[in-house]
């Protein structure tokens, strides 16, 4: 390519929604490196625009975090994994393998994880938002498929003890990423075996609990 064409596509302008994206990629970085507690005065600076710029794409920090939740968080989720923990032909056990697979395969990443982390230590609403999708679309679906697969009713509202059950499995997967990404440590290196794991502890458990709160009906 020549100097001049390269002068031509370096100086050619980004349409608005092309200019969003690019706020939003480098935005997605700067957290991951400097945490919510900066300034859009130093967030502007980061993406080499002015504030006043900024703040025409972004009225405020807060509506700017929200896009970064989306594409970080929301736009990993993929719908087969809604169609996957749900599909009663396929046992359990291998739905949550395979699930735990990809989701984490989404997810492990150091970007990812730091902002997860910053947002939480800054009390930034990204992990309450996270913490419900876990809650209504991940565990809650495990513990309704659980109960259908064992004969439960499956109107039946999981209990406090299962749902924490569920979320010391789900951290615990969460936590081999943590380790792995962010403190660098190390880790067993074949994931699939680390998952396959904690889900037959899981498992294990949470029939236990369950039967365990079973009405005796044979008095």
């Amino acid at each position: 390519m020549s100097d001049t064409s390269k002068a031509k596509q370096k100086g050619k302008r980004l349409s608005s929604t092309q200019r969003r994206a690019e706020f939003i990629s480098k935005a997605i970085e700067f957290f991951s490196e400097e945490g919510f507690e900066s300034s859009t005065r130093s967030l502007a600076r980061h993406l080499g625009v002015t504030q006043p710029l900024l703040y025409r794409y972004f009225p405020s920090k807060d509506d700017l975090i929200k896009e970064v939740y989306q594409t970080v968080y929301l736009n990993r989720w993929q719908d087969d994994w809604d169609e996957l923990l749900c599909n009663r032909a396929i046992p359990l056990r291998q739905r949550l393998q395979a699930f735990y697979e990809a989701y984490t395969d989404a997810i492990f990443t150091r970007e990812w994880m730091r902002i997860f982390l910053f947002s939480g230590l800054k009390g930034v609403e990204i992990n309450r938002w996270y913490v419900g999708l876990v809650n209504e679309r991940i565990l809650g679906r495990i513990l309704t498929e659980f109960r259908v697969e064992n004969g439960q009713l499956e109107t039946t509202e999981p209990t406090p003890e299962e749902l924490e059950l569920a979320w010391v499995m789900h951290g615990g997967i969460f936590y081999y990423g943590i380790r792995k990404h962010i403190y660098e440590s190390p880790v067993l290196a074949d994931k699939s075996r680390m998952i396959s794991d904690a889900l037959d502890v899981f498992l294990s458990g949470i029939g236990t609990t369950i039967s365990a709160r079973k009405p005796d009906t044979t008095a």
